[in-house]
């Protein structure tokens, strides 16, 4: 694991903190002694690496959490791959690069478990990088993932520093992207239940077979899980973060509406792609570290549901077209 690393009296920089996975982890890190940096999209553009650089030699953190990242569903990694392949690379090698050249002393890269293969064998080790083919739907995303991955590798490798990248399993909760060309599934699946519920209609309409399986974790549990890496990792291999359980597309879909509410039927369009047909991380190395997740799948997807139906009256959620 390495020695500790004492966020008391330190100054970490959580990039992408207005984002459903930063906001959560500043939320976190409100229970340590340190001091929260931030910065806002028109304070400091990451893909300007004269603009990170200056900043991180202005601010001097002692850590840095990357949770800044261009995200989206399959529709959107389809329609726009060259945005997520380009913004997500330059973004994430100004901030390494900015870091080192600041002498950080922690970074925590922030991965996906779409880095792995369409095929790894369940549960996916963190062994199973590069051993076959990408899920050609969010391939871009996923390249971009891996090239940061291995960016903190070289540079600890090369140069002895303290970086270190965990890969978290789908994520969900307050702050997330319920527009429907973007979302993921869990926000899609809800707002879709709502407006089912609120016009009346009688069926729920369900990307795929319905079949896939995933895994998924509530937001300020990974949180709580990268604040704990942050504190007590320090290796050369990435770190999956995840619940350590999945469920069925059709079971998540009968889930959500029940805590919506309304009588809906689920109905599957089998015409739109299903993904990868199961991707649950093996989570042996994080639970080493003696973490636990809190929140059960219906808990956090009730806390969730609390947030968004708050959130959609004051007209705050990002919504989009429907």
């Amino acid at each position: 694991m390495g020695e500790t690393f004492d966020l008391r009296g330190k100054r970490v920089f959580v990039a992408g903190h207005r984002g459903m996975v930063g906001s959560a982890i500043v939320r976190r890190l409100a229970a340590e002694d340190c001091e929260i940096l931030t910065a806002t999209r028109a304070e400091l553009d990451l893909l300007d690496q004269a603009g990170v650089r200056r900043w991180m030699a202005d601010r001097r953190p002692d850590a840095v959490v990357m949770a800044a990242a261009k995200v989206g569903g399959i529709l959107a990694n389809d329609r726009f791959p060259a945005d997520f392949l380009y913004d997500n690379v330059v973004v994430q090698t100004n901030l390494i690069e900015g870091a080192f050249r600041a002498e950080v002393g922690k970074f925590l890269f922030l991965g996906s478990s779409c880095i792995y293969p369409k095929f790894a064998p369940q549960p996916i080790s963190e062994d199973a990088l590069l051993t076959g083919a990408l899920e050609p739907t969010n391939e871009w995303y996923a390249i971009a993932k891996i090239a940061g991955l291995k960016l903190c590798q070289a540079y600890r490798r090369q140069y002895g520093v303290d970086y270190i990248s965990a890969m978290p399993t789908n994520l969900y909760g307050p702050g997330d992207n319920f527009h429907l060309e973007s979302s993921h599934v869990v926000p899609a699946l809800m707002r879709k239940a709502h407006e089912a519920k609120l016009a009346g209609r009688k069926t729920l309409t369900v990307w795929g077979t319905g079949t896939p399986m995933r895994e998924f974790l509530y937001v300020d549990d990974a949180a709580d899980a990268l604040i704990c890496l942050l504190k007590t990792y320090s290796s050369d291999s990435h770190v999956n973060v995840g619940s350590g359980q999945d469920i069925t597309i059709a079971e998540l879909a009968r889930t959500v509406a029940s805590i919506v509410g309304g009588d809906v039927e689920i109905v599957f369009d089998t015409t739109k792609p299903d993904g990868t047909p199961r991707k649950l991380l093996d989570v042996t190395r994080l639970f080493a570290t003696g973490w636990r997740p809190r929140y059960s799948l219906r808990k956090g997807l009730e806390q969730t549901n609390e947030w968004f139906l708050r959130h959609v009256e004051k007209g705050d959620v990002r919504l989009g077209a429907a």
